[in-house]
């Protein structure tokens, strides 16, 4: 039996919403599985945590992030094949933003989500290997996907340490693990140190100095300058987050689960943690804009790794996007095309005698809310011969009333699956 195990970027709103994205999209193909399927609530990391998808990634592959995580920064480096020198640097996740360059506000969090992954390229290229005048430091940058991008401060002398908060405002740090705050200080914080020790100060103050020093490079880069005249926000700050030193040393997938994975992933940072935890991973490119011809390249992608291993991880992004701007008609077709353009032509194209589903969200991000909350998600886990509970769609409110109950945890997930794929009692949670 193969198992497909389906993950929707932010399709998840909250329950206290009258009508929500799921319920007000249609969705033949995942309403179709749902009625095959035993269903449930979960929270991906646990109760009144507004997860970044990292964490809750990392815990929705059956690996709990408080024992394992050691930052997004190392993630998202391994997913754009960069080293870190551990003791040495520090790697963290970045976005391009616009800010006012007088009083340092934060006027967009991603340059209105305008700029192109060429145009980030040469902004990275401008920061790139930019000495920072102390502690012997320096920057490497390198942008990933649209405004997003790898930031590495390191040393050639002096030890580092990932304990320093954000330049980002809008997540704060919990341990290790980045949680988005509901409200916040629209200004480029200041990098804190987190314990008092010379390495955090030492970090802190290299992020300081490369903060100042990339606003001063890009103000006035060309990149910025053609913007503006094309009446484009600037990409004239870049925001740090989710600071790490380590990659996390865990067991791999195929030894915990006793399965062969494989992954269908777009972004570094889901990229990274595929290949930190041994999984086989499909190039699939970026996003173009054309719902039809993205999902159907992941389609055939998922497809063909059905061939090579036992189950396949696919992360859909989409509806994550327009929850953020509070756009609840624009997320609910978001979900509509990955029902039109990948869950119903998969369901026509697999033998449904022996294939298995996981479909859930890494998070919930309501318009309501315009970021993460800490809301529960819906789960299906569709297997051949397990009876099904009587659930008719795939929504929050729906999913509720399914035998699974609330799972308390992402990192149960897997193990229930498995529990239920070897004909054992899974009772609601």
């Amino acid at each position: 039996m193969k198992l497909v195990y389906l993950v929707i970027d932010g399709a998840a709103d909250s329950p206290s919403d009258p009508r929500t994205s799921l319920e007000a999209a249609r969705t033949p193909g995942l309403d179709r599985l749902a009625a095959m399927s035993v269903c449930g609530l979960m929270y991906p990391i646990s109760r009144g945590v507004a997860p970044e998808s990292d964490a809750a990634v990392l815990a929705l592959l059956g690996y709990d992030p408080h024992a394992h995580y050691t930052g997004r920064g190392p993630l998202e480096a391994l997913g754009a094949d960069i080293e870190i020198r551990e003791g040495y640097e520090v790697a963290f996740r970045a976005n391009f933003a616009t800010i006012d360059e007088g009083t340092l506000e934060i006027l967009d969090r991603r340059v209105g989500r305008s700029l192109g992954s060429e145009e980030a390229r040469e902004l990275a290229k401008a920061l790139d290997g930019m000495e920072l005048g102390v502690y012997d430091g320096y920057a490497r940058v390198k942008a990933t996907v649209g405004h997003r991008a790898v930031v590495v401060v390191g040393s050639a002398s002096h030890r580092l340490s990932d304990e320093v908060d954000n330049t980002d405002p809008a997540y704060a740090r919990v341990g290790k693990i980045s949680v988005a705050r509901p409200t916040f200080d629209k200004r480029v914080a200041e990098c804190k140190p987190l314990s008092n020790t010379p390495e955090a100060r030492a970090t802190a103050e290299l992020v300081n100095a490369f903060t100042r020093r990339a606003i001063e490079v890009l103000s006035r880069h060309p990149v910025n300058e053609r913007r503006a005249r094309r009446g484009l926000p600037k990409a004239n700050a870049i925001l740090l987050r989710d600071a790490g030193g380590s990659l996390p040393r865990v067991e791999p997938i195929a030894k915990r689960f006793g399965l062969r994975f494989g992954a269908v992933v777009e972004m570094p940072v889901e990229r990274g943690i595929a290949k930190l935890l041994g999984m086989r991973v499909a190039e699939v490119g970026e996003p173009t804009g054309d719902r039809a011809r993205d999902y159907g390249v992941r389609l055939e992608a998922t497809l063909s790794l059905l061939r090579e291993v036992d189950a396949v991880y696919v992360h859909l992004k989409g509806p994550d996007e327009p929850g953020h701007d509070g756009l609840a008609d624009a997320k609910a077709g978001a979900i509509e095309a990955i029902d039109a353009f990948y869950v119903s032509p998969l369901l026509e194209r697999v033998d449904l005698d022996e294939t298995a589903f996981i479909v859930t969200a890494d998070h919930a991000t309501p318009p309501s809310a315009k970021a993460h909350t800490g809301d529960p998600v819906p789960v299906m886990i569709r297997l051949p011969g397990v009876k099904p509970d009587g659930v008719r769609r795939f929504t929050e409110r729906e999913c509720a009333r399914g035998s699974l109950g609330v799972i308390e945890h992402g990192w149960e997930l897997l193990p229930t699956f498995v529990k239920l794929a070897r004909g054992q009692p899974v009772p609601p949670a």
